[in-house]
């Protein structure tokens, strides 16, 4: 068994923690980066995590690429997130780089590059404190206790991303809709696709935009990416929405708007 930690989160965390502003007068400030305490800060914060899981074989940390293949879906995807890493930061990850296993998977988040190594190798462990990362079916560590997900979880916590957004993320959903709000949604309509578009088009948004958040939303698997073009697959549903042939026809008219109020 193996643990699957984003240690980006742990590695800023650290560095964060471990950075110092030096102020020269003159509007000249220097930030600098007491470099042996982040390293101890990471290191602590990965001992945690192998002591809470004792019986594994391995240790792979994973990173997010520079590069972000949701920025093409949509452009302002953690726009807000602009400031660089804190200092110090690309020099641990060369140094954990020489104890661990380290990977990272050109334009994806880690969350995703965990996601595919997950389900393509069975049987390891997810170490995370995202919620983003019960979409992947299998054990996840959340940092406080372990869990188990089954693929219909996996499947209904991309909806309720989807519906609910993630402002963190800089991708809103349905406005108004958070995890609550979802969850009462599906619990009436159903977890399916129709149910998703049904929200957005009750906000006067449309199919587009219910898509757009949904492959916002996705976490990535195996049978999500193409390993021979190195590349995202796109995520769309199964089945298609039955609102289609209504705008064709002209009849959808958003007549159940309160029941996302």
């Amino acid at each position: 068994m193996k643990l699957l930690i984003d240690a980006d989160y742990i590695v800023y965390k650290a560095c964060s923690a471990a950075e110092d502003e030096i102020d020269w007068g003159d509007d000249v400030i220097m930030v600098v980066s007491r470099f042996s305490e982040a390293l101890k800060y990471v290191e602590n914060d990965l001992t945690k995590i192998k002591d809470a899981i004792p019986f594994h074989e391995e240790v792979i940390l994973f990173f997010s690429s520079p590069q972000n293949y949701r920025k093409k879906i949509c452009p302002s995807y953690k726009g807000h997130r602009n400031r660089k890493k804190p200092c110090g930061y690309k020099r641990v990850i060369r140094e954990l780089t020489e104890n661990y296993k380290v990977i990272v998977m050109d334009t994806l988040e880690a969350d995703d590059a965990m996601g595919i190594y997950a389900t393509q190798h069975p049987g390891n462990v997810i170490c995370s404190p995202d919620k983003d990362m019960k979409q992947i079916p299998g054990q996840l560590y959340n940092m406080e206790e372990m869990m188990s997900v089954t693929p219909e979880q996996g499947e209904q916590m991309h909806y309720l991303q989807t519906l609910s957004g993630d402002q963190t993320d800089g991708y809103a959903g349905v406005p108004g809709v958070g995890m609550k709000r979802a969850a009462a949604w599906f619990d009436k309509y159903g977890y399916n696709w129709d149910a998703v578009v049904k929200a957005f088009l009750d906000k006067d948004m449309d199919e587009r935009d219910a898509l757009m958040n949904a492959r916002l939303a996705k976490i990535l698997t195996v049978n999500d990416y193409d390993f021979i073009k190195e590349q995202p697959i796109l995520w769309s549903p199964a089945t298609p929405s039955s609102f289609r042939a209504h705008f064709r026809a002209g009849v959808y008219s958003p007549s159940h708007r309160r029941d996302v109020e």
